[in-house]
């Protein structure tokens, strides 16, 4: 599959008509001996309030980086700046899959987001640092990245997204260099098992999570994330899931980047804007 697919990088920046600030950081990783950039959207409000405000973790697709969300779309500081969170451009290095890989220790990028990065985002900036006050969502590798994180860490997210997530991996056993993260499939089977989101459901079984995946009815991933939706409702996982009209491309994505966010605002308003 050809790398245009996943992604459409435009030259400019987009930002409309808001007062919402960008800060591109750079946040050492331990773990892996080196900085990774990452983009912090803050509201226009931040600055005018002592409040602490939620934070909503952003995950790109294969081939993106961390600047994916204000390169490619539109609307993000503007959403910011309406529902009066802050955002994370997460950086996944281009293909990390967002797991910790068990044959390169190059690629630990599970540990960095929990240990590392999310520490250094609550020290710097006025967040609500508990599960009440973040979430995390990603496109096609991040949705699948945030299922992931979020079942794996409900100590540390309250609600997650996947927007066309590749939410089983093991069909995909020759695309998008998951191989180089997890083995081949062959030599290396209970690495793809273990680390596909469809077989860590017993995970989400305690409803702490509040969820909400889509995809679009002509998306090459429709068929796994309707497994997934079907094997959820089986076990009772609470979760909204949505099909709508869409490809794997930005078009759907800025659609399904506001539905996504909106959902997100509600869950703040219920957990900490009461």
């Amino acid at each position: 599959m050809k790398k245009s697919i996943f992604f459409t990088f435009f030259l400019f920046v987009f930002l409309p008509a808001q007062a919402a600030k960008i800060d591109t950081l750079e946040v050492f990783s331990a773990v892996m001996n080196k900085n990774i950039k990452t983009c912090v959207v803050t509201p226009d409000s931040y600055d005018k309030s002592n409040r602490n405000l939620p934070v909503v973790y952003l995950l790109h697709g294969y081939s993106g980086n961390y600047a994916t969300w204000l390169k490619s779309f539109k609307d993000v500081a503007e959403q910011v700046d309406k529902y009066d969170f802050i955002a994370i451009g997460v950086d996944g290095n281009y293909s990390s899959w967002y797991f910790d890989s068990p044959v390169d220790p190059n690629y630990q990028y599970e540990t960095y987001i929990i240990d590392e990065l999310i520490p250094y985002v609550d020290k710097k900036y006025k967040t609500i640092a508990s599960p009440k006050g973040r979430a995390i969502t990603g496109l096609s590798m991040g949705g699948h990245g945030a299922l992931y994180l979020s079942f794996k860490n409900q100590e540390v997210f309250g609600a997650a997204g996947s927007m066309s997530g590749g939410v089983d991996i093991r069909p995909f056993s020759e695309k998008w260099d998951i191989k180089k993260r997890l083995g081949s499939i062959t030599d290396f089977p209970e690495n793809w098992e273990k680390n596909t989101v469809v077989n860590m459901l017993e995970l989400a079984q305690t409803n702490s999570l509040k969820l909400i995946i889509d995809c679009g009815v002509d998306d090459f991933f429709i068929d796994v994330n309707r497994q997934l939706h079907q094997k959820m409702l089986a076990l009772k996982i609470n979760h909204d899931y949505i099909e709508r009209p869409g490809k794997h491309n930005i078009d759907y994505w800025e659609n399904s980047l506001k539905f996504q966010l909106l959902f997100f605002n509600n869950f703040f308003k219920e957990t900490v804007r009461e």
